[in-house]
């Protein structure tokens, strides 16, 4: 059903670009080299890129913590492969279609077409989520574009998404199970604000193969978040930025059109141990506990445990506030049972653990939850070790208070 609506949409004929060629970045745009042998011959000299970008190049954040000393790979397949941390075959060629699947999805959100699918495509409520979350069109291509490359990709199992009541079972001797919000923060798309797709990789529990179907489907997909071997975010903003760990450190690769490859811009991220920002949505503030209160108003006067005064930036993305943070530090937050634990909570925290961070429902540890529903709901905290230790501190930091909101 979604193919033929997609193909009736009848987009134009592509055009051609003014130049075959375009530069990747602006001449004075500020890269920095991981060494400096061999870096005569600069790729990016004339403007025009007829090579692939040079493995030592990447791009500099001036407030992320940028360990480069065993970054000399210049793209997320080479990062995996035998060359660099070696994660197996199977896992390789799991993310090479995970790879294609973000690559279609960024060019979906991008296209000035997109708004034609609301008028196209009839959506189903899957009983998960309220009015408010309810599935969009966007939502429901980017979901089945997923599961198709999952299919292709013979490695996975079973797949389950926020977007789907139950697990789909996809073969059973897929080594992989594949959790994921396929497109997060998409009721924001027609104002252009960034959205991004958040993957959770486990292994498949062959100790429970002799279940049936939809039993062994659900318990593969309820595993703690302790039990990742991978996560992954990709970020559909100014630039398209795939961001994943696979136990060892979290990486970012940015998408370069040219060549269609994830070239690495952020190799061992560490999120700051403190931040100065704070991302919520303080519209409810008069709804949250009063531990919570406390903690921004101590923090927003610079009278908490960092002496300076802390700034709000909140874009109501999740992707992209948690993305902010993790590179600047400080904390990210949604107080309310409102974040998925399997599809969001448990692979962002994974993340962020592995650069160093916390996550945290406000009391306890996330990857140490145990899931018992598959949409279950939380507050969600993710951070700078240190302001997640420092909002802890105060307690009664969940709200309990849940009206209902219309925005």
């Amino acid at each position: 059903m979604l193919s033929s609506t997609i193909s009736s949409l009848n987009f134009p004929a592509r055009t051609k670009l003014s130049s075959p060629n375009p530069a990747i970045f602006p001449q004075n745009y500020n890269l920095v080299p991981f060494c400096t042998e061999n870096m005569a011959s600069s790729p990016f000299s004339g403007g025009l890129i007829n090579s692939r970008v040079d493995s030592r190049i990447a791009i500099c954040c001036k407030n992320a913590s940028v360990d480069s000393a065993n970054s000399g790979f210049s793209t997320l397949m080479e990062y995996m492969g035998k060359g660099g941390v070696d994660v197996g075959d199977d896992l390789v060629l799991l993310f090479g279609h995970l790879e294609y699947a973000s690559k279609k999805i960024a060019a979906l959100v991008a296209s000035p077409f997109n708004s034609s699918l609301n008028n196209n495509v009839a959506i189903g409520n899957t009983g998960t989520s309220s009015d408010r979350d309810k599935p969009k069109p966007l939502d429901i291509v980017s979901n089945e574009i997923i599961l198709s490359s999952l299919r292709n990709s013979g490695k996975v199992a079973v797949m389950a998404s926020e977007e789907d009541e139950c697990p789909v079972w996809i073969t059973d001797d897929g080594p992989f199970v594949v959790v994921m919000d396929p497109l997060d923060g998409s009721r924001n798309i027609d104002a252009s604000i960034p959205t991004g797709t958040i993957f959770g990789i486990y292994r498949r529990l062959v100790e429970i193969d002799h279940l049936p179907v939809e039993e062994k489907a659900l318990l593969n997909c309820l595993q703690s978040g302790s039990k990742l071997v991978a996560a992954a975010y990709v970020l559909y903003s100014s630039a398209t930025i795939l961001c994943a760990s696979f136990g060892s450190g979290t990486h970012a690769f940015t998408l370069d059109h040219t060549t269609g490859d994830f070239l690495m811009t952020h190799p061992n991220i560490n999120i700051p141990p403190r931040g100065q920002i704070y991302s919520v949505n303080d519209a409810r503030y008069f709804d949250w506990p009063e531990g919570l209160r406390q903690y921004i108003d101590t923090i927003r006067q610079g009278k908490g445990q960092h002496p300076k005064k802390y700034s709000a930036r909140y874009i109501c993305s999740l992707v992209a506030d948690f993305h902010r943070t993790l590179l600047y530090g400080g904390v990210a937050m949604n107080p309310r049972n409102h974040l998925r634990l399997v599809y969001e909570a448990n692979p962002l925290s994974f993340l962020v653990e592995k650069a160093g961070g916390r996550g945290s429902d406000g009391k306890n540890r996330i990857l140490s939850i145990q899931p018992v529903k598959l949409h279950q709901r939380l507050p969600l905290f993710l951070g700078s070790r240190e302001d997640i230790e420092e909002l802890q501190s105060y307690g009664d930091v969940q709200q309990k208070v849940n009206p209902g909101y219309d925005v």
